[in-house]
C-alpha cells in the first residue's frame, strides 16, 4: 500500500499523481506490439465504441510506421490520445483481447494508442484539412469530447463551425473531470490545440449559452445547432449538513484539483459517499493529497457498486477503505464537517432497506459526495421545441441524434446521463454526419 505526504510543490504533486498509464518509449512499443496476434475479426475492434482498427494500428507500430498508426486511430476517434489514457480499456478493448482466454496478460492497447498519437501531436502531423466551404454555419455548445469531435467532422465537410464553451479551457471532462493520474492537463490540452490547429474551428471560451434570447439568436444565425453541454453539478442528497464547510461534490472537487493541483487541501479523514467510478477517483485523489484516512461509504454491498473493479482495486492500493451497506442520514458538525451519521442497510427481495436502530456516527473532517450529476434542465428548458424525459435527459432519435426541434442535434452525457468519453466521441461523429444530411435535405 502506497502512502503519500501532502504535496506542497508542483513536483511533489506530480510525484503523488504519477501516471498509471505512462507513455511508452519506442523499444517498449515495439516489443508490446510484437505480442499482438493480429486476429481476424478481432474482438478488440468490436469492444471499442469507435471501432478503431486496433490490429492494423498495432501492426503499423510494429513495422515502425508510427504516424500511419496514429492516422488509423484518428480516422475513428478524434480523442485518440486521451482515450488511450483514460478509457476503461480493462473492460473494453483490452478486456476483449483473446489473451484473456489463455490467462495471458492482454495487449496494452491503450498505451500503444497513446504512444502513436503522441508522435502525431508532437510533430504536428496534419492528417486532415477542412473541406471546401459550403456556406453553412453550425454552432456547437460545449468543447468537450462530443462537441470537439462533431466540430472536426463538420469542418471536413466544409461547414463553418463555432464552439461556445462555458469554461475557460476545452476538452470537457477530459481535463475537468478525470483524475490527474490518468492524464495530465498539458497532455489533454496539447491534443485540443492539435485538433483546433488542424481543423480550424473557432472556440469562444467563457461563453455560456443559457437564456431563451441566447438560443433564439443562435437559431437565427446558424443553420444547425449541436448540444454537447454534458451534465451539471453534483446531485444533492437532501440531508441535513450538506451546506457545512468541507462538504463538497466529487465533480467540483476533481475540477478544482485539476485546475489548482497542490493548492487544494483535503481533510485528515475523508469520507467519500458513493460507489461509482467518480467516487473511486475522488477517494484515490484524497489519499494522494495526503489524507491520513479515506473511507469509501456505499449504501449497498461491494458487489453492487457501479464502479469497475479495477478502479476499486486502484483506490485500495493507495489506502482507501470500503464501508458497505451504510446509508447517510446526516452530515454532522457545527459550521464545519465533523462526521456522518449513517444507518446500516440490507437488501431484501432486491429492495434496499434500512436496519432499524443501527444508526451510528463516523467522525471525519471532510465529506465528498459522489452521488451523480444534476441534469441541466434550467438551460435546456429555454430551447423551444426540444423534449426531455422525466429525468431531464434530452430525447433524440438515437439513429440521427436529432431532437424534436429539427434544427438541434445532441450527443454525449446530455442524452445518455453519463457514459465514457469514447462513447461521446462515437455518438458525436455519427451526429455530424446526420447534421450534414439534414442540411442537404436528405434526412
Amino acid at each position: 500500500m502506497q502512502e503519500f505526504n501532502i504535496p506542497k510543490t508542483g513536483a511533489e504533486f506530480e510525484k503523488n499523481f504519477e501516471q498509471i498509464k505512462p507513455l511508452m518509449n519506442e523499444t517498449q512499443a515495439y516489443y508490446e506490439s510484437s505480442r499482438c496476434l493480429f486476429c481476424y475479426d478481432a474482438p478488440c475492434i468490436s469492444a471499442c465504441p469507435t471501432h478503431i482498427d486496433i490490429p492494423l494500428f498495432i501492426r503499423q507500430i510494429n513495422s515502425t510506421n508510427v504516424l500511419g498508426a496514429a492516422k488509423t486511430i484518428y480516422d475513428s476517434n478524434y480523442f485518440g490520445f486521451a482515450c488511450g489514457k483514460i478509457c476503461p480499456t480493462e473492460v473494453l478493448c483490452e478486456g476483449a483481447c483473446v489473451y484473456n482466454l489463455q490467462e495471458v496478460k492482454p495487449i496494452e492497447i491503450g498505451r500503444l494508442q497513446s504512444f502513436a498519437t503522441s508522435r502525431a501531436i508532437r510533430e504536428n502531423k496534419k492528417f486532415y484539412q477542412a473541406g471546401k466551404p459550403n456556406g453553412k454555419k453550425v454552432a456547437i455548445l460545449g468543447a468537450g469530447p462530443a462537441g470537439i469531435s462533431c466540430a472536426c467532422e463538420l469542418r471536413q465537410l466544409g461547414y463553418e463551425v463555432e464552439i461556445f464553451e462555458a469554461k475557460e479551457k476545452p476538452s470537457g471532462l477530459t481535463i475537468y473531470g478525470v483524475a490527474p493520474y490518468k492524464i495530465t492537463n498539458q497532455e489533454a490540452l496539447d491534443e485540443m490545440d492539435y485538433l483546433e490547429n488542424m481543423f480550424g474551428y473557432k472556440t469562444k471560451y467563457n461563453s455560456p449559452i443559457k437564456t431563451k434570447e441566447d438560443f433564439n439568436k443562435l437559431e437565427k444565425e446558424y443553420d444547425a445547432i449541436f448540444l454537447a453541454i454534458g451534465l451539471g453539478h453534483t446531485s444533492t442528497l437532501g440531508i441535513k449538513g450538506e451546506d457545512l464547510e468541507n462538504c463538497t461534490g466529487a465533480v467540483e472537487f476533481i475540477a478544482e484539483l485539476r485546475m489548482n493541483h497542490e493548492k487544494v487541501s483535503v481533510g485528515r479523514k475523508v469520507i467519500v459517499l458513493g460507489g461509482g467510478n467518480t467516487a473511486m477517483d475522488a477517494a484515490s485523489e484524497s489519499a494522494r493529497m495526503g489524507a491520513e484516512e479515506v473511507i469509501l461509504a456505499y449504501r449497498r454491498s461491494k458487489e453492487e457498486m457501479g464502479a469497475y473493479n479495477f478502479e476499486y482495486e486502484l483506490a485500495k492500493s493507495v489506502g482507501v477503505e470500503g464501508m458497505f451497506n451504510v446509508s447517510p442520514l446526516e452530515i454532522t458538525g457545527n459550521g464545519k464537517v465533523e462526521g456522518v451519521k449513517f444507518i446500516k442497510t440490507k437488501t431484501e427481495n432486491g429492495k434496499l432497506e434500512n436496519i432499524r436502530g443501527s444508526e451510528f456516527i463516523e467522525g471525519c473532517d471532510m465529506v465528498i459526495k459522489a452521488t451523480g450529476q444534476m441534469k441541466q434542465t434550467d438551460i435546456l428548458k429555454n430551447i423551444s421545441g426540444i423534449s426531455l424525459d422525466d429525468k431531464g435527459i434530452v430525447i433524440v432519435d438515437r439513429k440521427t441524434h436529432q431532437t424534436s426541434n429539427p434544427k438541434f442535434f445532441s450527443a454525449g452525457d446530455i442524452i445518455t446521463g453519463g457514459e465514457e468519453v469514447v462513447n461521446a466521441v462515437a455518438d458525436a461523429t455519427t451526429a455530424a454526419g446526420c447534421i450534414h444530411s439534414y442540411l442537404n435535405g436528405s434526412l
